[in-house]
């Protein structure tokens, strides 16, 4: 911390300077000290500017690492997944029942006995009917 100066304190330290060093030289000692101070000034400031922009990049990465954070952990990523999780429940229940059904399908056909395939009878033509009688009539 820098010390407090009141205005009792540097009119004490003016009339303590201007008896040392007179009024000739006074004035290019204040020039020069005002001078120094200048360039101390500069120096914090460029310093302040350094420090700032690191704070500045370093928070810039922690936005970045927390938007990156939010893309992974995106609801509507979460719900995408879901739907394609039931989607793919949805999809393994039918197809189980489809091969369920199929079985179920196939066992009646098993069980029944292959008969002989008999010829089924033609239908009975009645002479009427015979084209062949209609031709010669």
């Amino acid at each position: 911390m820098l010390p407090q100066f009141g205005f009792s304190e540097l009119l004490f330290l003016v009339v303590i300077a201007l008896v040392i060093l007179g009024p000739k030289d006074l004035s290019l000692t204040m020039r020069k000290l005002g001078q120094f101070v200048a360039k101390g000034r500069s120096m914090a400031n460029e310093f302040r500017a350094a420090f700032d922009d690191i704070a500045r990049q370093a928070e810039l990465d922690d936005l970045r690492k927390e938007i990156e954070d939010l893309k992974r952990d995106n609801a509507v990523t979460q719900a995408v997944d879901e739907l394609k999780e039931v989607e793919k429940d949805i999809n393994q229940t039918v197809l189980r029942e489809e091969a369920k059904l199929k079985e179920d399908m196939a066992k009646p056909l098993a069980a029944e006995p292959e008969a002989p395939a008999q010829p089924q009878p033609k239908p009975e033509t009645s002479p009427a009917n015979d084209p062949e009688d209609k031709a010669v009539s």
